[in-house]
């Protein structure tokens, strides 16, 4: 197994003292609107690894700049470990079937982890740390006015897109612009977290300087965490604007990143080299990278990794990672993934329209045999409410168990279900009529929907008809409702109920593709956004749960995990403290010693 290694420091020690007076003076009780606020990271939502990087957040600043950091006080990023070697292809083994090519417009994987070493992000959260602190990118230091509406970033100076334009700040603009108010035809699943988090306006000062104002105070952690989301990669305004703003289509449109866009084929490879004029000189490391193309949980993606046709796999299945764990040569990690497995039920179709037959379908589901059924393909946990495990909002899980629909045996929730739907005019017996189970083409997907379709037949006489496709098409599908059940995952930009309720739940919502509305759910939203005191926020934020488990939006099932492995030869990345799969993608620090 792994360790993680001894980070280099990034800031000399005078200035690591001065910083730990600052931080020492900030801590306290959440800050107010009207104080000015340093640099915060966002909350740790797992518990923190013992051994953690310094925290690179603020340094002591003359009365005039409070709460501005500027690049002065910061090394640039590079490899932990000590004289790093240069050159070589990394082989990263992957799905390489996106549905499209606009890491803006997805919400899956088979985008962000494939085309994501191409981009910069204006902030990032830190690769490598165990703290999984937010640090600059683009931009080299940013500041927080005193009444807490406006963020201001300062961008790095001549930073080069992949066509050798020059980055500016109305590209910035441009960027944030399209993902937090999209032009009619375009659907960004982050518009919600930018909702939430208030931002009504972008403006672009100067060429070197960004400004966010937002409407109304929100707490930072929040604002920060849904600027730094990995999905929000800047691209050239230019760009936008030759393309009708719709990328969905253009398969090479330049970045900043670390490494250029050199060959594309579909269910087969895509190919980078290293960008030779990228920002920061130490990196990258590599000549290039060979993303190539492996199914996700499928066993071809263990047996390529053992064989050694790959350096590093991403989503491999259990019993290929039970295998690479056994081997001395290579590392593996299995962390958390940000997002809950769930089924949607189509509420513009009869008779799911009917919130008693939805309550009855949430009630028969066995979450623990959903978990069995997949437990040699996929690392599912029991848990799954409609609150993601943070440990810090979410129900715990003793008293999740204990709820109707999750607690064990199944005899009583299951009576209720059936009374229910005699209820709803289907009297016992007579069941319902065959429904259409849209069905994500994976194979944890397909077990679990299989389990489902006998859960729903031998509990309530619901007969249905699977119907698997390719991710692809899913998307596609789902936001059209062509189905009437569907099964896939509650994935988030940021882990915060403010993001997921309102993409995933809220009526309109990019992703509430169950077409699910409740008034009184609504209400509790902008209250949730609002709330600054945690204990306060916690509270809302149980309560609107508790609405969705009366009036089910879509089924939470399991919590997921991710598995990754790779030979020992692999340095300068360690997944171990990630949380998901979404924002530490770009392997800018990664460099093979062989």
């Amino acid at each position: 197994m792994f360790r993680l290694p001894k980070l280099n420091p990034w800031i000399s020690m005078p200035t690591l003292v001065a910083f730990l007076l600052v931080i020492a003076m900030a801590c306290g009780s959440e800050p107010t609107a009207t104080t000015t606020r340093p640099t915060e990271a966002p909350a740790a939502t797992d518990p923190p690894a013992a051994t953690a990087a310094p925290a690179v957040t603020a340094v002591p600043q003359p009365a005039a700049q409070v709460g501005r950091f500027p690049e002065a006080a910061f090394s640039l990023l590079k490899a932990s470990e000590p004289n790093p070697k240069r050159g070589g292809i990394f082989r990263f083994g992957f799905a390489v079937k996106p549905a499209h090519f606009d890491i803006h417009q997805s919400g899956t994987a088979l985008n962000i982890d494939v085309q994501g070493p191409m981009y910069d992000n204006l902030l990032r959260l830190h690769p490598i740390s165990a703290q999984r602190e937010i640090i600059p990118d683009l931009a080299h230091s940013w500041d927080i006015s005193d009444d807490g509406l406006t963020y201001t970033f300062y961008l790095r100076e001549g930073v080069k897109f992949h066509d050798g334009a020059i980055l500016t700040s109305e590209d910035v603009k441009a960027t944030f612009d399209r993902i937090i108010f999209p032009p009619e035809g375009v659907t960004i699943p982050r518009e919600a977290i930018f909702k939430a988090s208030a931002v009504k306006d972008i403006r672009a000062p100067d060429p070197l300087t960004v400004e966010f104002v937002l409407a109304e105070p929100r707490p930072s952690s929040l604002v920060l965490a849904a600027i730094s989301a990995g999905w929000n990669v800047i691209v050239r305004k230019q760009t936008l604007e030759d393309n009708n703003f719709d990328l969905k289509r253009v398969q090479d449109y330049p970045g900043t990143g670390p490494f250029k866009f050199q060959d594309f084929r579909e269910g087969e490879f895509l190919k980078m080299e290293a960008n030779k004029d990228y920002w920061n000189p130490e990196l990258p490391y590599l000549d290039g990278i060979e993303v190539l193309h492996l199914g996700p949980w499928e066993p071809e993606m263990g047996a390529a990794l053992l064989a050694g046709r790959v350096d590093y796999v991403r989503a491999l299945e259990m019993t290929s990672f039970r295998r690479a764990d056994e081997d001395p040569d290579i590392d593996v990690a299995l962390f958390p993934q940000p997002l809950i497995f769930a089924m949607w039920m189509n509420n513009t179709r009869k008779p799911l329209d009917d919130v008693r037959v939805r309550r009855a379908i949430q009630l028969v589901l066995d979450r623990e045999a959903l978990i069995q059924v997949t437990i040699d393909v996929f690392p599912a946990s029991f848990g799954a409410g409609f609150i993601y495990r943070d440990g810090k909002f979410s129900t715990p899980i003793e008293e999740l168990k204990q709820r109707p629909g999750y607690r064990s045996p199944k005899d009583q929730d299951i009576q209720e279900a059936q009374r229910l739907l005699v209820e709803a005019g289907y009297p016992n017996g007579e069941g319902i009529p065959e429904l259409d189970f849209l069905v994500r083409q994976a194979p944890h997907f397909e077990l679990q929907a299989a389990a489902i379709q006998e859960m729903l037949r031998t509990s309530l006489n619901i007969k249905s008809k699977i119907e698997t496709t390719h991710v692809s098409v899913w998307f596609e599908d789902a936001e059209r409702g062509d189905f009437d059940l569907t099964i896939s995952a509650v994935a988030m930009a940021v882990k915060d109920p403010s993001d997921y309720f309102r993409a995933w739940y809220g009526t309109g919502g990019p992703q509430n593709y169950s077409k699910w509305e409740n008034a009184e759910f609504e209400g509790f939203l902008d209250k949730i956004d609002r709330e600054l005191d945690t204990a306060r926020r916690t509270r809302l934020i149980r309560d609107a749960e508790l609405i969705m488990e009366e009036d089910p939006p879509l089924i939470p099932v399991a919590w997921a995990g991710i598995t990754d492995a790779w030979w020992k030869y692999v340095k300068g990345v360690d997944p171990k403290n990630h949380v998901g799969i979404y924002d530490v993608v770009r392997f800018d620090t990664v460099w093979l010693d062989k």
